[in-house]
């Protein structure tokens, strides 16, 4: 009988986020797939979990990926983690999860701690709806054409980046979107959480300087909607009040007519009458 891969979410920092699931789940699989085994030995040690793990990560997630699919078709339940927070989001976990799902493998998720969420829940930003971008590329080709397809997108944006390329990163937000607002949230869950609520000019001019370490998550405001054309100018609302006149109304019924009508003040139209 076939096992089952479980997606596990670990701590993205605070050690105390991690659910009583979730250690139940590594403590039951088989063996753990680890994006570094290094980092996921520490979590292992700290909650004196002990499990055999093999590495999967992005130069080796073809071979791995079959192998790792393979113990699980003959029986074994492998735990799939990342460094820190969700598997499969920008991480080599999600060609995993797509190999099993075509070996009919099953796979269950365990959730956890996500940066995605996380940053936006306290950016201060519209949350409602809003967009996952990961890294931009370093390819400044690729970065240029990623950025100019965001250019129109009305929902926020969150995007991943490490503290040694934040610097180009606030640059190239700011050519690429003018002035709006973003908010760099870095750390999250550990000893030094911050949020930084600013705009893209404010921080391209001030946080671009490699001061900010640590990792970052940049939130950044969708592009507002156009203010909608007026179906009528005040010339044209006038008009509408004079013809009301015209036909009998007096000229304070005739303007707030003529406003209901036309989307201008009463005020605006009766002052042009007078």
């Amino acid at each position: 009988m076939s096992g089952i891969l479980y997606v596990t979410g670990t701590p993205i920092g605070n050690l105390s986020d991690f659910s009583p699931r979730a250690l139940q789940t590594l403590e039951s699989v088989d063996f753990i797939a680890a994006e570094d085994t290094r980092v996921t030995l520490k979590l292992l040690n700290h909650f004196g979990v002990k499990k055999p793990m093999v590495s999967y990560f992005e130069h080796n997630k073809r071979e791995r990926g079959e192998m790792i699919c393979a113990r699980i078709e003959s029986g074994e339940s492998c735990a799939i983690v990342t460094d820190a927070g969700m598997p499969c989001i920008s991480d080599p976990g999600e060609d995993l999860v797509r190999l099993c799902a075509e070996k009919g493998i099953r796979t269950v998720v365990i959730p956890g701690p996500s940066a995605v969420v996380s940053a936006l829940a306290v950016s201060g930003l519209e949350t409602g709806r809003f967009t996952f971008e990961g890294f931009l590329s370093v390819n400044k080709r690729s970065r240029a054409e990623h950025l100019d397809e965001l250019k129109s997108e009305k929902r926020t944006m969150i995007f991943y980046e490490a503290p040694h390329k934040l610097p180009a990163t606030l640059r190239d937000l700011y050519a690429a979107f003018g002035s709006r607002r973003l908010s760099i949230v870095r750390e999250l869950t550990k000893l030094h959480e911050e949020v930084i609520r600013t705009t893209t000019d404010y921080a391209a001019e001030n946080y671009a300087d490699g001061s900010l370490k640590g990792e970052i998550v940049l939130v950044l405001e969708g592009a507002k909607k156009p203010a909608a054309e007026p179906k009528y100018t005040l010339e044209q609302a006038v008009e509408l009040a004079k013809r009301l006149i015209e036909g009998g109304e007096k000229p304070t019924e005739a303007a707030k007519e003529a406003a209901n009508a036309t989307g201008f003040r009463k005020k605006e139209i009766y002052s042009e009458l007078i």
